[in-house]
């Protein structure tokens, strides 16, 4: 936790009510996302219980298994699961735009320009917590390896085909869930966390009730805490949590007093029993549905940061790229990762993590006041700027660029600094020295143009306020890794034998809801 975040959170404490931490949003939010909001059954890991779905807030769509231990009543809310979701996800794969890019060339090995297809847009999930991404994840494990009846005519529970295809767009989403920064599936805890400190633990802050607590407390509540602890642990007349849990576990109370009595009546065949308990599984999802949708409203009233569409379409790179693994016929993803594509995820997340910390503290100040305080950065105003040339054949303007700043970089002689240049890119500068009490001298390395004299705007000028980063805005990526076929032997070797792509991966445990 960062200083200005433990400030942000005995503010809040102090206050009662949650302090923002951001001034922009830092996440894409989508015009119309899909929320999903899950139930699973108690003591029995993944079985589906129940889930509340759709893209508008007034018409969600409900889906039950009343018996969760009958595989066939399971099966069938898979397929429901499918028949819901699929259509928005697959809302965006047709509309396209041509997007120019170097590829390189098998033949010369040089970089050539390239048009490609990039969707323009990309379906958006929402779930109310990060337990929900994990039960996304497991859902598309366990429906991604379905036999459908034209795979395999002696399958004993042949799934329809939109089953499978469901489960590796699951799977797909939950892996990219993983990148930093990315807004394809979101838990909307961590979208709120992201914008504002509560006065609970972040532990607490999982619990999406409480969390709006603290966020817009009810009318009446003298603070969020108090708000937090009736959303918490609140009972109406019969036990039962006014606020219910956002799931996928429900509350035990629930569970004993009135979902196991109904699951009773309908396994005895009793009338009206089957709607029991759909009535008692939307009682649980709703208020979770209404809150989910807060927060969306909540999130929209913050502008959208101005380096958000960038990693948004890098989203909507990695969603057309899988629409086209599918429709070249490609297996559904492996189980387990080889070494080089696990070494190459965890590079991709390792560039996400850094670019996502850069661009956060440049969009927001108060991100960038975090960074300031750590030494990462420092701003201050110019007070003077000497003119200065390299030596060589060619001199180039190299101007010393004084600042006085209250901050404390943890800079040396000869270390690089990055700022943002008025007219958009980035400037870097090498530190020369502390002239005194809060002086601190640059010399400009480039971002100049090409001419003898600085092209306009790019030398700060004496009386402007500036702003030097240590960290690079776009940090680069790391080494290439090899191919499959020559992953060293420290790491398994290469493959043994190829993977026959039809032949079904054996079925564990894990692989049943």
């Amino acid at each position: 936790m960062s200083l200005m975040s433990a400030l942000a959170r005995m503010e809040a404490v102090a206050s009662g009510r949650a302090r923002p931490v951001a001034t922009v949003r830092h996440r894409h939010l989508a015009q119309r996302p899909f929320v999903l909001v899950p139930l699973t059954t108690a003591g029995e890991t993944g079985a589906p219980l129940g889930a509340l779905v759709g893209d508008d807030q007034d018409a969600p769509r409900l889906l039950v298994v009343p018996q969760p231990r009958d595989r066939d009543l399971r099966f069938t809310f898979l397929a429901e699961l499918a028949d819901a979701v699929l259509p928005h996800i697959e809302s965006a794969l047709d509309d396209v735009e041509l997007e120019e890019r170097k590829e390189t060339d098998p033949e010369t090995g040089k970089k050539v320009p390239v048009q490609a297809e990039v969707c323009a847009d990309a379906p958006q999930l929402l779930v109310p917590n990060s337990p929900g991404v994990g039960f996304v994840r497991l859902l598309g494990r366990s429906m991604r390896f379905r036999r459908t009846a034209e795979e395999d005519p002696d399958a004993a529970y042949p799934a329809p085909p939109r089953v499978p295809l469901l489960g590796r767009w699951l799977t797909h989403y939950a892996e990219r869930a993983r990148v930093p920064g990315q807004s394809l599936l979101l838990p909307m805890t961590e979208l709120l966390t992201r914008h504002w400190a509560t006065g609970q633990s972040q532990l607490e802050d999982q619990h999406l009730g409480a969390l709006l607590a603290w966020i817009t407390p009810p009318e009446g509540a003298e603070s969020g805490a108090e708000a937090a602890l009736r959303a918490e642990i609140e009972r109406d007349a019969a036990g039962q949590l006014v606020v219910p849990p956002a799931g996928p576990a429900t509350d035990p109370a629930f569970d004993n007093k009135l979902l196991a009595p109904a699951v009773k009546r309908f396994d005895a065949g009793l009338p009206g029993a089957e709607e029991q308990v759909r009535e008692l599984i939307a009682s649980q999802l709703r208020p979770t549905w209404d809150a989910v949708w807060h927060g969306v409203e909540l999130l929209r009233g913050l502008p959208e940061g101005e380096r958000v569409p960038e990693r948004w379409r890098r989203d909507r790179l990695s969603y057309t790229g899988h629409r086209d693994r599918l429709r070249a016929g490609e297996p559904p993803q492996p189980r387990r990762d080889d070494a080089v594509a696990a070494a190459q995820k965890l590079a991709t997340r390792e560039q996400a993590q850094a670019r996502l910390e850069a661009q956060e503290a440049l969009d927001d100040p108060l991100a960038m006041a975090a960074r300031r305080l750590t030494g990462e950065a420092f701003a201050g105003e110019v007070v003077e700027v000497e003119p200065a040339f390299s030596e060589g054949k060619r001199p180039m303007p190299r101007p010393l660029v004084t600042v006085r700043t209250d901050d404390e970089p943890h800079v040396s002689e000869g270390g690089k600094v990055h700022r943002v240049l008025p007219e958009g890119g980035q400037q870097s500068a090498e530190f020369v020295a502390y002239e005194g009490p809060g002086l601190l001298t640059v010399r400009l390395v480039n971002g100049m143009g090409r001419a003898r004299e600085p092209a306009p705007g790019t030398v700060p000028e004496k009386g402007d306020r500036v702003c030097w980063t240590l960290f690079e805005h776009a940090p680069r990526g790391g080494p290439g890794l090899p191919g499959q076929e020559d992953t060293p032997w420290t790491h398994g070797g290469p493959p043994a034998t190829a993977t026959v792509p039809d032949a079904p991966d054996p079925v564990t445990a894990e692989d049943l809801l």
